[in-house]
């Protein structure tokens, strides 16, 4: 039973992961100019992967979880979203997690 209780505490956190770093860090969720916009979910590992690569290239963006904001989740809908995550960079739509697209867009 300890075990069973240990790896659902594991799971939890791992799923979770992008949140508590975000608490710690102190970042908020919406950042940035508004010249890339990026939709996404909290526990989707090619967008966690799509914001380290901004914060890596130093891209200042703005983030709708699509899952909690109404407004995100209109915008990626009127954008043919059909997976996450979906990034408008400039008025370039990437569908999916694509580094060379995303850096060719921001270039």
């Amino acid at each position: 039973m300890r075990t069973l209780v240990v790896c659902l505490l594991a799971l939890g956190l791992w799923l979770n992961w992008d949140r508590i770093d975000r608490f710690f860090d102190g970042e908020p969720a919406v950042t940035g100019s508004g010249d890339v916009i990026l939709y996404a979910t909290s526990w989707c590992g090619y967008c966690r992967k799509t914001r380290e690569l901004f914060d890596e290239q130093g891209v200042a963006y703005v983030e709708y979880d699509i899952e909690k904001s109404d407004e995100g989740r209109a915008r990626y809908d009127e954008l043919g979203g059909n997976g996450v995550p979906v990034i408008d960079v400039r008025g370039t739509i990437i569908h999916g997690y694509d580094e060379d697209g995303i850096l060719a867009a921001l270039h």
